[in-house]
């Protein structure tokens, strides 16, 4: 199974949207091994986008993502990167298909409610960055022969 970061950003705080995208999630089935609410900092975000820091927008993006807390997560579930994306939707709100997070609340490119870690590999890096290691729980999810067929998992 794989584990995953979602970052509910401060569009989803805001609107007091929170349980709703939350409960997408859990409604997929996907396991929540990880959850709090945190202020991000200067150096957190200039880590987290450390791809975009030169950029002319990256001030619009940290002011942004500053507006409010956060509520940053650990999923976890088979495939769960692509399954989080795809529910997610892609990353411009207004080309997002509805019944997607952000085709269903979002007009944005930037307030566009979710982060989303993109692979495996930035999912592990992007979980270490957000989360100690006792705070990211193994417990049984009773639910996985409802979920996945024995040779899914």
């Amino acid at each position: 199974m794989e584990i995953t970061l979602v970052i509910l950003k401060p569009s989803a705080v805001q609107r007091g949207i929170m349980g709703e995208i939350i409960s997408r999630f859990e409604r997929k089935g996907i396991q929540i091994i990880g959850m709090k609410m945190i202020e991000l900092t200067d150096e957190m975000l200039s880590e987290h986008y450390s791809h975009l820091v030169g950029k002319s927008f990256f001030g619009r993006i940290k002011d942004s993502m500053q507006a409010s807390p956060v509520v940053v997560m650990a999923l976890k579930g088979v495939d769960v990167v692509n399954t989080v994306r795809k529910l997610s939707g892609v990353t411009n709100g207004r080309g997002a298909d509805p019944g997607t997070i952000r085709g269903d609340y979002s007009m944005s490119i930037q307030e566009n409610i979710v982060h989303a870690s993109d692979s495996p590999e930035t999912a592990e890096i992007e979980l270490r960055r957000f989360f100690s290691e006792n705070e990211i729980f193994n417990y049984s999810h009773y639910l996985i022969p409802y979920l996945y067929a024995n040779d899914e998992i």
